[in-house]
């Protein structure tokens, strides 16, 4: 199995694409090996269903340009950090050997962000250790764990750059036609992501993250460990 470069685990199909797939495009761009792991299929999803939603992510996921994308199958609304699904994560974890992973910061509106945290941070962690056997796949630890921002404010680390690609980002955040701001779907109930304004705030949210670094278009992160800079990188900052 080829090695990783960064590894993007969210809750549901379209997680990546709101919170971070800006910076999924970017190191894509920069040729980075990336993938996507989603843990659940969103079958709790008051609009759509498992059929669409399969085929929006598999629309979206050719547009993020990322190297592959799994699904673990745990059940949407009950994301239990427990034995057998941190090892369910720790395979793949140990399988695809990323240098990075990018996961939900553990505050949240929703549920099944915060346990799903839990659940990734607590994977990497036990991925390190030897004596959790995995058949032929062997210990290994990734180097980061980098948070991503949801529907609450996160403490900041850095934000990403994600101006050229911004775009890009969009229009993979608009392959998931059953479930965001779509005025051609007149059958189906308007929720809090199906809302014009929350469309609107994606933007919205990106120029304030990116004001503050002075680019366009920015995506907050935050990591629980210092961050290493040399005498090159603190005049790029």
């Amino acid at each position: 199995m080829e090695k990783t470069d960064a590894l993007f685990i969210g809750s549901h199909p379209d997680d990546i694409e709101l919170t971070c797939g800006g910076t999924v495009c970017k190191l894509v761009k920069s040729e980075k090996k990336v993938g996507i792991i989603d843990l659940t299929k969103g079958e709790l999803s008051t609009r759509g269903n498992l059929v669409q939603r399969k085929k929006e992510t598999e629309k979206a996921t050719k547009v993020l340009g990322a190297k592959f994308r799994k699904n673990l199958g745990l059940k949407d609304g009950d994301i239990q950090n427990n034995y057998a699904n941190r090892l369910k994560l720790i395979k793949l974890i140990r399988e695809y050997k990323p240098e990075i992973i990018f996961a939900p910061y553990p505050l949240d509106r929703h549920p099944d962000h915060i346990s799903a945290s839990k659940l990734i941070s607590e994977a990497v962690f036990y991925s390190g250790l030897r004596k959790i056997k995995t058949g032929i796949l062997t210990a290994y630890r990734p180097k980061k764990v980098f948070y991503y921002r949801h529907a609450y404010d996160i403490p900041v680390s850095f934000i990403m750059d994600v101006s050229d690609v911004f775009e890009k980002k969009i229009e993979a955040i608009k392959c998931y036609e059953s479930q965001f701001y779509n005025p051609k779907i007149k059958n189906e109930p308007e929720t809090y992501i199906s809302n014009k304004r929350f469309f609107d705030d994606i933007t919205a949210r990106a120029h304030f993250f990116g004001f503050r670094i002075g680019v366009e278009f920015g995506e907050p992160f935050f990591c629980y460990e210092d961050l290493k800079l040399d005498s090159e990188m603190l005049f790029n900052i």
